[in-house]
C-alpha cells in the first residue's frame, strides 16, 4: 500500500510517498520551510502543496510536534498556540479530501525504527530520541508504543531540556560539536536513569 508520510517540524515540513509494509521511500522527499507563524491554516496549506507536488490521492500519515490524542492537538510548543484543542486529523482531511492519521512526530519516527530500523528485533524497553528544533521521544515496551512521552521537556540543569540539548539550541548558541555532544550525553544519561531502557536509539 502506498501512503504519503508528512513530518511537521518547528523549522521544516517534509513529505515523501512510502510503500507499506516495506517502508521503502518511493520518491525524493520535498522540504518546505515551516510557515511563520505556524498557524493551523498555514500548515494545512503546506500539506496541500506536498499532496499536489506528489500528485497523491491515497492515505496520508502525519507526524506532529506535540501531544496528539485521537487526532486532537493538546500541545504545540514549537508551532502556533492556535493548534491547541484543534482536531488536526479532521482539519487536514477536510482541506485535502483524503484520509489522514496524525500522531506525535517522535512516536512516528519510533514506529519506523521499530519496524525497519535499530529497534526491529528488540522486545525490551526501547527509547527513541530525536534532536531537532526540539527534542522528541518515543518509548516502547515489549514492542508496544507508550505514546506522547515528550521527554524533551524533562528538567536538565534547572531548565527545559530542549534549551540545553536540542539541535536548535546548538545552532542558536553556536556551540562546538564537542560542547553540544557533552550536553546531549548529559541528557541521555538523565533519560537512562529515568527509564533504564534496554536500548536508546
Amino acid at each position: 500500500m502506498k501512503v504519503l508520510g508528512i513530518d511537521i517540524g518547528g523549522s521544516g515540513i517534509k513529505g515523501a510517498p512510502v510503500e507499506l509494509p516495506s517502508g521503502e521511500i518511493l520518491e525524493e522527499h520535498l522540504h518546505l520551510p515551516t510557515p511563520r507563524p505556524a498557524t493551523p491554516g498555514a500548515v494545512t496549506a503546506a500539506t496541500k502543496k506536498l499532496i499536489r507536488h506528489f500528485r497523491f490521492s491515497g492515505p496520508v500519515g502525519v507526524g506532529f510536534p506535540g501531544v496528539v490524542r485521537q487526532g486532537v492537538v493538546e500541545t504545540a510548543v514549537n508551532l502556533s498556540p492556535g493548534w491547541v484543542g484543534r482536531n488536526a486529523e479532521k482539519l487536514f482531511r477536510q482541506a485535502n479530501q483524503l484520509p489522514f492519521t496524525v500522531i506525535n512526530d517522535a512516536d512516528a519516527a519510533g514506529l519506523a525504527e521499530m519496524a525497519h530500523g535499530a529497534g526491529k528485533k528488540d522486545k525490551g524497553t526501547v527509547v527513541m530520541i530525536t534532536l531537532g528544533t526540539g527534542i522528541g521521544s518515543a518509548v516502547f515496551t515489549r514492542g508496544l508504543l507508550v505514546p506522547n512521552t515528550e521527554f524533551g521537556h524533562l528538567t536538565l540543569r534547572g531548565q527545559d531540556a530542549e534549551t540545553i540539548a536540542s539541535a536548535r539550541a546548538r545552532e542558536a548558541n553556536d556551540w562546538s560539536w564537542k560542547k553540544w555532544g557533552k550536553r546531549v550525553r548529559e541528557y541521555l544519561q538523565l533519560v537512562d536513569r529515568l527509564i533504564n531502557p534496554d536500548l536508546i536509539i
